[in-house]
């Protein structure tokens, strides 16, 4: 699995650009433009930020880049638009507009190519660009089931622990769970939302996104006060996809979010894992389908998301095994002597040496083996099992 080419230039190439309008620029526009904009990233790439912003405004024809677009559709939002409003309020909350080229820009998102976010609106007590070094997407259902609740959450807590960072998307169910599982054991974890970083969405998680801005961090590429849409969570799964080095999707139908995910991860060469479910249940469909596709990998616990992860050869699960019984390490002749010794009652050598088909003073020498293990006890009348063995 390879990730696309990287972007084919240099923020400081010529012509220069002022950073500080840059800045403003790009606040404005994450307003005027919706995030995934391919067309008008290429345009930014190209000409910089404060040229199209200046454009716009004063309705000079766009760049060849947007040709085929409609201005209207960007200026339509420009009536009493104050970028420098946006960035005061940003500012009051104690959050900051990050842009490419700043020290604390996650460069991975760079992969992006020209779909890369404009800028991200983040707030928080970690440091996004710190926060993201080593980190995981864990997503799945809204609707999710108990179990998916209970696995996402101990997964999170489990990664945490680890040293690593849970991202997810802020929403009910899955994304909850994981969110609520990292901030249990006092961990990072990301909110990656689709709306302004001042809009509680959902209602419901006006509690967990106050905690998370206190103790994680909350990002979102949409300006304060920005509203979701359908849209607006689809594009939002480019960039926990981007942020990451890896996308878990604990629970998913086979319509879901959590899917885009995780093929934007693997189309970016990120690593894509799954935790099974219940062969029946619709709620893991999707992700039962997407392990079937080529590079996802089945996981259930947190070293082996780690071993996919990590570095390699380094970070490696240990084997998980049954428990140990009395005599798991005998010799494959020893053991089928062991077989034959009865649990009831008592057997004699012949008889042993008959059933294994092992000659009589051979099978003696094994038995005596069984019995300095205390695998077998040796009677009157005959050999024995000792229990447990």
């Amino acid at each position: 699995m390879t990730g696309p080419d990287p972007l084919p230039w240099d923020e400081s190439d010529p012509p220069a650009r002022d950073a500080a309008a840059e800045r403003v620029a790009r606040a404005a526009l994450t307003r005027l433009v919706e995030p995934g904009d391919a067309a008008f990233g290429r345009a930014v790439r190209t000409h910089g930020a404060a040229r199209l912003w200046a454009d716009l405004r004063s309705g000079a024809a766009l760049p060849v880049e947007l040709a085929r677009r409609d201005p209207a559709g960007y200026r339509v939002r420009l009536g009493g638009h104050d970028p420098e409003r946006d960035l005061a309020r940003i500012a009051g909350l104690g959050g900051a507009f990050v842009v490419p080229g700043d020290p604390g820009w996650p460069s991975q998102l760079d992969d992006l190519g020209d779909v890369r976010p404009l800028g991200l609106w983040v707030r928080g007590a970690v440091p996004l660009r710190l926060a993201a070094l080593r980190s995981v997407a864990v997503v799945g259902a809204r609707a999710c089931t108990d179990y998916g609740a209970h696995v996402a959450a101990t997964l999170a807590a489990d990664l945490v622990e680890a040293g690593w960072t849970v991202v997810s998307g802020g929403a009910y169910g899955v994304d909850a769970a994981a969110h609520r599982g990292a901030l249990v054991v006092a961990g990072p974890t990301v909110a990656v939302l689709a709306c302004g970083i001042d809009v509680n969405y959902p209602r419901g998680h006006e509690r967990l996104l106050a905690r998370i801005a206190d103790e994680g961090t909350l990002v979102t590429e949409l300006p304060p006060g920005a509203h979701p849409t359908r849209y607006r969570f689809v594009e939002r799964n480019r960039v926990i996809a981007a942020l990451t080095r890896g996308t878990v999707v604990v629970e998913a139908a086979l319509r879901s979010g959590a899917l885009i995910s995780a093929r934007r991860a693997a189309r970016l060469g990120r690593q894509v894992m799954g935790v099974p479910g219940p062969v029946g249940s619709p709620s893991s469909a999707g992700v039962h389908a997407l392990l079937r596709e080529p590079g996802s990998v089945l996981v259930t616990r947190a070293a082996e998301v780690i071993e996919q992860v990590g570095l390699i050869g380094d970070d490696l699960a240990p084997v998980l095994s049954g428990p140990v019984r009395p005599g798991d390490d005998l010799a494959p002749t020893t053991r089928r002597i062991l077989e034959t010794v009865p649990n009831r009652g008592t057997s004699s050598t012949a008889r042993i040496a008959r059933e294994a088909g092992i000659g009589p003073a051979a099978t003696r020498r094994h038995l005596d083996v069984l019995a300095a293990r205390e695998l077998v006890d040796r009677t009157s009348k005959g050999w024995r099992r000792r229990g447990g063995a």
